[in-house]
């Protein structure tokens, strides 16, 4: 058994399904970090699907912490040849795996609340974690160095822009322990340049929007969670606030797949990995989440009435995809698609 539904593993089957150049993989040794993790799990199943798809000969490392949790999301994929569990935890220097030629680093703490819960810890993965890894791959003689990295990092970009460019970036209160998550992030982006610079090992960061579907937990704190979650349970949606300003949602499988784009077929440098047709507000959001799942009957409830007939201006915090799209990335997956993807693997798993 498993928590890979149907629908993620169709997922995966259509990432390795892309027009990419995934021969350049072949024979290679690949360790993901964070495995246990939303991206970084449909990454060790993408390339599990492309060696199937393809015949490469990869080699895939899967690094997490905790174990259980591995075994309860992998199953007896866990006992695949190409596929081996590292238990670590990446603030610790990494030892053996001689041989490896790629670094997938997404070990981090994406949950908000555990930003505020556990500042010093967040930082050091991104920090620590990075400088580890890099270290690793300059001793084994790794090529290629990935990091998942966060529209976070951008700041404070002023309202007027709509969808963020790679290079626009605004300012960061550092002495706020709340940018433990950003400062850790620009720094592992740095770090990673730094590395392509000076050793050769060319870095691909893809800095991720607000992505939604399989592999978040209903309980981690973020609004597409929550919707995720009362729908599921058959409960209304209740608003906090009016839901106006907008954000840019990439489906999973896309985001994934944006990203192998980015490994493949990109330059050293960082890629923003958002559908700049998914930006839409956070009360759009929860009517896809309603509208996705009618019989329910379920409604769009706010705590504070006045909140229901709001229209003051939005704030944008979306990221352009238009750099990622220039190599042939194209998301597939509407906002209504996604959402039903993701409710019916909820209903597959969780039921």
């Amino acid at each position: 058994m498993s928590q890979i539904s149907s629908v993620v593993s169709e997922d995966v089957q259509n990432i390795a399904a892309l027009d990419l150049p995934w021969a350049d993989l072949r024979g290679a040794k690949i360790l993901v970090t964070g495995a246990s993790g939303m991206i970084p799990s449909y990454s060790v199943l993408s390339l599990l699907a492309a060696n199937d798809a393809h015949d490469l000969g990869v080699t895939v490392y899967a690094l997490a912490r905790n174990a259980d949790k591995m075994h309860a999301l992998y199953g007896d994929l866990l006992e695949r040849d190409d596929l081996q569990f590292i238990q670590q935890d990446v603030v610790s220097p990494i030892e053996g795996l001689e041989g490896v030629t790629h670094v997938i680093h997404g070990a981090s703490a994406a949950q908000p609340k555990r930003h505020s819960a556990d500042p010093a810890g967040t930082i050091s993965a991104n920090i620590l974690g990075t400088y580890n890894l890099l270290e690793f791959c300059r001793r084994v003689g790794a090529t290629s160095f990935t990091v998942m990295s966060s529209a976070e990092i951008y700041g404070n970009v002023p309202g007027e822009v709509k969808l963020i460019e790679e290079d626009q970036y605004g300012g960061v209160d550092i002495l706020n322990p709340r940018a433990c998550y950003t400062e850790g992030k620009r720094a592992s982006e740095t770090f990673s340049a730094v590395y392509n610079y000076q050793y050769g090992i060319k870095n691909t960061v893809a800095r991720f929007g607000h992505i939604y579907g399989p592999g978040i937990a209903l309980d981690d704190g973020r609004v597409q969670a929550d919707f995720a979650r009362d729908t599921f349970n058959g409960q209304n949606i209740v608003m906090k606030s009016a839901g106006l300003p907008q954000r840019s949602y990439t489906y999973i499988g896309d985001a994934v797949a944006g990203m192998f784009t980015a490994i493949l077929k990109g330059e050293a440098g960082a890629y923003n990995v958002s559908d700049n047709s998914g930006l839409v507000s956070i009360r759009q959001l929860a009517e896809a989440f309603l509208a996705s799942r009618p019989e329910k009957h379920l409604e769009l409830k706010f705590e504070t009435e006045s909140d229901a007939f709001a229209t003051n201006k939005v704030a944008f915090q979306g990221l352009s995809g238009t750099k990622l799209e220039g190599l042939g990335w194209k998301p597939q997956v509407a906002l209504a698609d996604g959402v039903d993807r993701w409710l019916r693997h909820l209903e597959e798993v969780e039921s």
